[in-house]
């Protein structure tokens, strides 16, 4: 995919500002304390100032994203990454969360802001609705987006502990189609797929597009609905000082008496199995 380059437009303040917001609430239940931070983004200033004023950051590097996917930041020279609304823009995904692992110090904090789920589900299927109807076939318009549920597995097979992630969803709302189209591409965010059809679009085609769009997804009153989904990830470079999951059969009680459950006389076996095992060996 190629990266987004210019960007202009109202919305583009709204979408910073809530990207900044949520990103002072995550630093907020963060204990810790980073020397060297990079930030990672398109437009780095109210991030970089939300950072700044956590007093958590010590050392800020805002850098833009690089055409070619590339990090080029040193080996263990991070204690955190932060990355906003870059990871949909990337190639390969599962690649570029290595990366970022390999900037981290031990105990490093890698976070990552970008668009997934169900984000422009309403305009994927009118495009892909009006192309089959103009010609009997679809071209990829719309980027696929990662699926949240994948994205904790994404982070550990990067080398990265203790995943969490959540979706911030927004409901925008727009006089007509062709207005969420000029806006997505005033952001920068029109189609970066490197396999996206080269064909011109047609103005028969466009007017499939708003008509199916209107048809199935506008409320009452006209104006269509648009679907952002904003997944927020963050995971842990692997420490010794970090919460381990126990071992397999180290509990020290059972499920059935945590949740005050009878045991049946066919359990029998198991309660013997399980007071031998706590009773010292008289060895």
């Amino acid at each position: 995919m190629a990266r987004q380059e210019r960007a202009k437009g109202g919305a583009l303040a709204l979408l910073d500002a809530r990207i900044a917001e949520e990103l002072q609430d995550r630093l907020a239940v963060i204990n810790h304390s980073f020397e060297n931070v990079a930030l990672v983004a398109v437009r780095t200033g109210a991030a970089r100032k939300v950072l700044e004023a956590s007093g958590k950051c010590l050392k800020i590097s805002a850098l833009s994203p690089n055409p070619d996917d590339g990090l080029n930041i040193a080996e263990n020279s991070l204690d955190a990454f932060v990355s906003l609304l870059d990871l949909q823009t990337i190639n390969d995904v599962p690649g570029h969360l290595a990366q970022a692992a390999r900037t981290l110090r031990p105990d490093g904090l890698a976070m990552f802001a970008f668009f997934a789920g169900d984000t422009m589900k309403e305009l994927r299927e009118s495009w892909l609705a009006a192309e089959t109807e103009i010609s009997g076939g679809v071209t990829p318009r719309v980027a696929p987006m990662i699926d949240l549920r994948e994205t904790g597995g994404l982070l550990q097979r990067a080398g990265l502990a203790l995943p969490v992630a959540d979706m911030d969803r927004v409901t925008l709302r727009y006089a007509d189609a062709f207005a969420l189209m000029r806006e997505i591409k005033a952001l920068g965010f029109a189609n970066p797929l490197r396999g996206r059809s080269s064909s011109p679009v047609t103005g028969q085609l466009l007017a499939c597009v708003a008509a199916h769009y209107h048809k199935h997804h506008a409320d009452l009153d006209g104006r269509i609905r648009a679907t952002v989904d904003i997944a927020w990830a963050m995971a842990w470079k692997p420490h010794p000082s970090q919460q381990q999951p126990l071992k397999p059969g180290s509990a020290k009680a059972r499920l059935a008496d945590a949740l005050k459950v009878k045991v049946k006389d066919d359990d029998a076996g198991d309660k013997a199995r399980d007071k031998a095992r706590d009773e010292p060996d008289p060895s």
